[in-house]
């Protein structure tokens, strides 16, 4: 009778740390800034998405925190670009947060202020051509001189909330497509649009239009030490 008491509670304990409700020590709450509970479930996606080795931890959790704190999104989508990598590495994920699994990876290609190989200076500002970081949501589809296009509403103000305005959008490029990398080579460059091969424009567009969440990362300190998304998310650790 003792053994199956003990087994109901180690599963009962199980089953509340998978679930996301933040466990209590006793006499006190557990801090605010690192639930385990959530702290568990980001390391557990991050392991069960196959990312070690191909998407920084850092940038993973990042994205993590900050993509529930968007309550505007009607899509439980999150697409990761991580500006870590280098331009002629696979380094857009499109992730279905809601059944745990990667929809696509590509490259994807930074502006041409932005750097060379790398993704190094960001802007906000209109005919800066450099890329913007943080948090978006997507919007509507159209038609332009880049074909098929997805528009983008930054969220982060002095960051990217002139996204729209920038005429900053997703889109298909042949200065994206993977051919261009061989030998070393970088990835061809945009005016600031996270541009994407052509073979893969519509259906990533599809996937995610109508307000899902995109989140550009990159190590800059500006970014990291102000935006208003980003909070707990940066400070925390996969292990």
């Amino acid at each position: 009778m003792k053994k199956k008491i003990v087994f109901s509670t180690l599963l009962l304990f199980s089953l509340v740390m998978m679930s996301g409700v933040e466990p209590r020590r006793q006499g006190r709450e557990l801090p605010d800034e690192v639930p385990v509970a959530e702290v568990d479930s980001c390391a557990l996606l991050y392991s069960q998405l196959g990312l070690e080795g191909k998407v920084s931890p850092k940038a993973f959790r990042t994205a993590y925190h900050g993509y529930y704190k968007v309550t505007q999104r009607h899509k439980e989508l999150l697409t990761l670009i991580d500006f870590t990598k280098p331009s002629n590495s696979e380094r857009l994920y499109v992730i279905d947060m809601a059944e745990g699994t990667m929809l696509f990876e590509s490259v994807v290609a930074h502006g041409r202020n932005s750097g060379s190989l790398y993704a190094t200076d960001f802007s906000n500002r209109s005919n800066s051509h450099q890329s913007s970081l943080g948090f978006y949501l997507t919007g509507e589809t159209y038609r332009g001189s880049n074909g098929y296009s997805l528009r983008l509403d930054g969220l982060e103000k002095g960051f990217n909330d002139n996204a729209r305005a920038r005429a900053i959008v997703i889109h298909g490029a042949k200065y994206a497509n993977p051919s261009i990398c061989r030998g070393g080579q970088r990835l061809g460059r945009s005016f600031g649009c996270p541009a994407l091969p052509e073979q893969l424009n519509r259906p990533i567009i599809d996937a995610i239009k109508g307000g899902s969440v995109l989140f550009i990362y990159a190590e800059d300190p500006n970014y990291l030490s102000q935006s208003q998304l980003v909070g707990e998310g940066n400070s925390a650790h996969i292990s």
